[in-house]
């Protein structure tokens, strides 16, 4: 029986570093091979050791404005976020309790997640041109010579961008609070209320402070998704790109590692951002005990 759960043991253990380097490797490689000398190639063996497809990179290749694309990308990013948990939490306390229509628009928040994103992309781009074209009529009609002359077009990174982008990450927000409210312990709301705390109160005191992380894990979400969305966004930016879009538009142009580059960095923001997430949740968990040890 030993030996048996021995041979089960190393299995497991050999199909588990199987699938971490097939997860991580690709990862490992790319920051591997951005390093190289300015003779370097998209291959291994390394041709020395630099940042200098770095430097090529910041000061921009020729090709994109790197700097612009990444700015653009986290500021979206930031607004979904923001919106993201807006919604995920105002919509987690109306669904508490059960109201006409709640089930059909529960369904209708997540059926985006099933649609395939490039036809949802492809939605959206005409949404807006049939919305363009009634802007374009309204104009005519009333004689709006601003409308008349400098209007093109509502596609946009802040307009359909960011209402594509929505469609990604509003669902697993509303998952995330939906599990949370369902577990949620509704005695100490009621206890809050007894010792004569208003609706406010409870929230801001009580409820808040419990589903604290989730909104932190709703927020990592929103940005993440938001910062590295691309079927989704490819036919709604308008004139903009985020970067992930630049980035696909270089992998069809570029040679050099310089692409690797840009991979190392984007790796480093997403994991910049979740160990900002895991900090601050950690730090709300320090802070929690800390004040339940001042009680004790």
């Amino acid at each position: 029986m030993h030996k048996t759960n021995s041979i089960g043991f190393f299995v497991f253990l050999t199909i588990f570093i199987g699938f971490v380097i097939f997860l991580y490797g690709p990862i490992i490689s790319i920051i591997l091979l951005s390093f190289q000398g300015p003779t370097g190639g998209l291959t291994f063996p390394l041709n020395g050791f630099s940042l200098h497809w770095f430097r090529e990179l910041w000061q921009g290749s020729g090709l994109v404005d790197i700097s612009a694309s990444f700015k653009r990308s986290i500021q979206l990013g930031i607004f979904v976020m923001i919106l993201t948990v807006l919604i995920s939490v105002s919509a987690g306390l109306a669904f508490r309790k059960k109201f006409f229509g709640s089930d059909l628009l529960f369904y209708t928040s997540i059926a985006s997640l099933i649609v395939p994103s490039i036809v949802l992309s492809l939605g959206i781009a005409l949404e807006f041109r049939l919305i363009d074209n009634l802007i374009i009529l309204i104009g005519e009609g009333l004689g709006i010579q601003s409308i008349i002359d400098n209007f093109q077009t509502s596609l946009g990174m802040y307009t359909s961008g960011f209402g594509a982008q929505l469609t990604w990450t509003l669902p697993f927000g509303l998952l995330i609070m939906f599990a949370i409210f369902n577990r949620f312990d509704k005695s100490l709301e009621e206890a809050a209320r007894d010792l004569g705390a208003t609706s406010f109160q409870t929230f801001w005191y009580v409820v808040l402070p419990i589903i604290a992380p989730s909104i932190v894990g709703i927020a990592l979400f929103g940005f993440t998704l938001s910062y590295d969305e691309l079927a989704r966004s490819s036919q709604v930016m308008g004139a903009t790109n985020t970067l992930p879009l630049d980035l696909r538009g270089l992998t069809t142009t570029v040679t050099t590692p310089i692409i690797y580059a840009l991979g190392t960095v984007t790796t480093g923001v997403s994991f910049l951002v979740i160990g900002i997430s895991i900090s601050f949740v950690y730090l709300l968990g320090w802070k929690r005990n800390n004040q339940e040890k001042s009680k004790i």
